[in-house]
């Protein structure tokens, strides 16, 4: 869902966060422009694209991104000069091997350097936030994960993400701590982010997306669970040009498979490229010179934007 391909050994496709870098640019030019809040657990990163646009993790939302601060033994004038020995170090090394793996590796510092002495950074401290927004976004870390993205959006962040994990009920999937709870998470923060960000005038130009990577089966199974099932689910989108109140597609009466308008992973990326502006048509090449499109052949649900 991620990527529009199918997982293969032979090559690593880029995220959805790294195309937008990549064709779009920065749009904040000190704060990183892509952030994954949650979890890494086999996400794509930058691909094949140049690590540049790899998506800065954030494990904790709460803890804000770590490591920015100089330890307090550490004063400025000693920091510049660790980093101006570094500089030395690594300049004969970058004159012999001149790849863009080797400047990508100067950059990350420059960058990292340039960060620290930021004052967006507090951009990443939630502790700015009233006790009762919080409270509303709920204080679990999915909830401070997308009031996280949503301060990280008034700062022009291109692509936030933010992960919900442990939906893999095949047992007792009604109990309190299955299913009724972790819908409750993610309709809390989910409901409470757009409307935030519509209170906010952003909702028009932020697109927000609930995607997953397959659904669950429409009967339950002999342990009050339900299974894998790949043959039907749902996502949504609200704001970024999406005109609300509609659904498209249909299932069968069992929810077992798709009935008309199916849409595919690739397509569905696809509408999210048009609505983030990414040429859908123009091909790109891996270093061994395959050609890839940022959403593969996936087609616009344009019926979708109002």
């Amino acid at each position: 869902l991620r990527t529009s391909y199918k997982e293969i050994a032979s090559i690593r496709h880029p995220g959805m966060g790294a195309w937008a870098l990549k064709v779009l640019g920065r749009q904040n030019r000190t704060l990183p422009d892509n952030v994954l809040v949650g979890g890494e657990a086999r996400h794509p990163g930058a691909g094949f694209l140049e690590p540049a646009f790899t998506p800065v993790p954030v494990g904790d939302p709460n803890a804000g991104l770590q490591n920015t601060t100089t330890p307090k033994y550490v004063t400025g004038e000693s920091f510049e000069k660790r980093m101006q020995l570094i500089d030395k170090f690594d300049s004969g090394f970058r004159k012999k091997f001149p790849q863009k793996q080797v400047e990508a590796y100067g950059e990350f510092y420059r960058q990292a350097d340039q960060l620290m002495h930021s004052d967006e950074l507090k951009a990443f401290d939630l502790g700015q936030e009233k006790a009762e927004v919080r409270d509303k976004y709920g204080r679990d870390q999915f909830g401070q994960g997308c009031l996280l993205a949503r301060r990280l959006v008034e700062h022009n962040v291109r692509y936030v993400e933010v992960s919900l994990g442990s939906w893999d009920m095949h047992t007792n999937i009604y109990d309190q701590n299955g299913l009724p709870n972790r819908a409750a998470t993610l309709d809390r923060a989910a409901s409470v982010l757009i409307a935030d960000l519509a209170a906010k005038g952003l909702l028009s130009k932020t697109l927000v997306v609930l995607g997953t990577e397959f659904g669950r089966t429409p009967k339950i199974n002999q342990n009050a669970g339900r299974d894998h099932h790949p043959g039907a689910y749902s996502g949504f989108m609200a704001g970024g040009g999406i005109k609300g109140g509609r659904f498209y597609g249909t299932s069968d009466k069992d929810g077992h498979s798709v009935d008309q308008d199916g849409v595919t992973p690739a397509d569905f990326n696809a509408t999210i490229g048009h609505a983030l502006g990414l040429p859908l048509e123009q091909e790109f090449f891996s270093p061994s010179g395959r050609p890839f499109k940022v959403a593969h052949d996936g087609k616009v649900l344009t019926k979708l934007f109002g």
